[in-house]
């Protein structure tokens, strides 16, 4: 699922890293990766997770970069205990929640695209092309 997140992420030519990482059965290794985003020139982090998805909020409470988090359906629950515990955080520690599924993938290296292109007038002239073409009907595809 999270390879339509990078997919999008190589249509706007970001570049990018890949972690396998858990809250859970990788605690030390996790918060050494999030505490050392900034010095690395890391801008922002998507964070898929499923379960218990504690993921992102970890991440977000060792950083001051901007995390999204995309709940995966991998669970009985279908993804929707994910979504729950990533939008769940509490104050102070915010964590951008996508969508259950691939939908939320897409999106959150979207959303990535957009806090880049901030700082990025390269980033925001092929965002804005997309969104054009997005009007134009092309690049929608069904959820």
């Amino acid at each position: 699922m999270m390879e339509n997140c990078m997919k999008v992420l190589d249509d706007f030519s970001i570049s990018y890293e890949v972690k396998v990482l858990s809250a859970h059965r990788m605690p030390e290794a996790t918060m050494e990766y999030a505490k050392n985003l900034i010095e690395r020139g890391v801008r922002v982090v998507i964070a898929g997770a499923g379960s218990a998805a504690h993921l992102p909020g970890m991440i977000a409470s060792n950083t001051t970069i901007p995390i999204i988090g995309v709940p995966i359906a991998s669970s009985p629950l279908r993804g929707v205990d994910s979504l729950y515990s990533i939008v769940q955080m509490p104050k102070g520690v915010p964590v951008a929640c996508m969508a259950i599924g691939t939908s939320g993938a897409i999106n959150a290296a979207i959303f990535a695209v957009q806090i880049i292109s901030l700082s990025s007038p390269s980033v925001r002239k092929k965002l804005e092309n997309y969104k054009l073409s997005l009007a134009k009907g092309k690049n929608n595809e069904k959820n």
